[in-house]
């Protein structure tokens, strides 16, 4: 495990949130693409067993740091080829439970990595949430549509005001400081590594079906959710990535004047496959063979008087899929068998 940075080439990838469920996928998939990557990630949510089959690679280095606290970060960063920021504090129970805690991550740790990639223009991709549409009512949400977070006396919303945040100060950074920027908005992503443990709905359906205990649906279940597979997410992010440096070229210092089709852009990245938590509940139990009931949890006792939550949360990924030629393809159904086995 490496400590500080020395004589990366500048070809490298840094990702934050390495250590995370989707992040490490996504080291794995750029390892496999012949990138050298460090990860910087401070294992507070993210988990070294989900590095198990690259901790060896020789392309592959690791910082135990907040990014904030990342030693040697301007160096790297001045070497560095490409940032996915990922690292990020999630999960609706560290929401409900930690909101100083998601508030302070989520706000501190990008405002450190832009201000390090800004001298050099490091070209970034912000991994954004859907939680940012907060309480709108519409049927499916688009990347130009008006947000509305809820109020500031529910802390339920924090999260999603910070991502918001995040956004914002993402993009001035590319209007003034010329840096790059993707944001992607993803949408429920799921998949093998994802653990229940900070509220993540489908992983403890599974843990639950597969011990034949009770599936705990929360509300009416009649809300609606588009899950995507983490390996389809990681795909577009890929893809979003390729695009930008394709269009950017070489010479990073033409990127005020050429920025490419990607860059200062939202993209939603999620599948269109809507199922209420009810519906998805029996799919779980019914696919894996599962005796388990389900039970109805009002908000109240899952969470806290007064609990906020969205109805529907459903994509349009036009958008992604007219400048990277990409949509998500796994089915639920794939999705669900593919964790459980993992």
């Amino acid at each position: 495990m490496a400590s500080s940075i020395l004589h990366f080439p500048s070809s490298h990838v840094v990702v934050t949130g390495g250590a995370g469920f989707i992040g490490s996928h996504l080291v794995e998939r750029l390892l496999t693409d012949g990138h050298r990557v460090v990860v910087i990630d401070d294992l507070s949510t993210g988990r070294l067993k989900n590095l198990g089959t690259v901790r060896r690679h020789p392309g592959f280095r690791l910082i135990k740091a907040k990014v904030s606290k990342c030693p040697g970060l301007d160096r790297l960063m001045s070497r560095t080829g490409f940032i996915f920021h990922l690292a990020a504090t999630v999960g609706v129970e560290l929401v409900v439970k930690s909101p100083i805690r998601v508030i302070e991550t989520n706000l501190l740790e990008t405002e450190a990595v832009l201000k390090a990639a800004a001298p050099y223009r490091v070209p970034m991709l912000l991994a954004s949430t859907s939680e940012v549409y907060g309480k709108s009512r519409q049927p499916a949400f688009g990347e130009d549509d008006d947000l509305l977070i809820g109020p500031p006396g529910q802390s339920r919303w924090s999260y999603a005001c910070s991502k918001l945040m995040d956004e914002f100060l993402a993009l001035a950074y590319a209007r003034e400081k010329s840096v790059p920027i993707i944001v992607a908005r993803l949408f429920n992503t799921v998949g093998p590594r994802q653990t229940g443990r900070y509220g993540m709905v489908l992983p403890r359906f599974i843990a639950a079906a597969r011990q034949n205990k009770p599936l705990k649906v929360f509300g009416d279940g009649r809300q609606t959710r588009c899950f995507c597979s983490v390996h389809d997410t990681v795909e577009a992010l890929v893809r979003l990535q390729k695009r930008g440096c394709d269009a950017l070229g070489p010479a990073r210092k033409s990127a005020a004047k050429s920025p490419g089709p990607v860059f200062g852009q939202i993209f939603n990245v999620g599948s269109t496959e809507e199922i209420s938590m009810l519906a998805l509940a029996r799919l779980v139990v019914k696919t894996l063979d599962s005796k388990s009931k389900i039970h109805l949890v009002p908000y109240d006792q899952a969470y806290a008087p007064g609990f906020d939550d969205m109805r529907r949360r459903k994509p349009m990924v036009k958008k992604l899929e007219r400048l990277v030629n990409f949509r998500p393809r796994t089915t639920l159904r794939e999705i669900i068998r593919l964790t459980a086995e993992s």
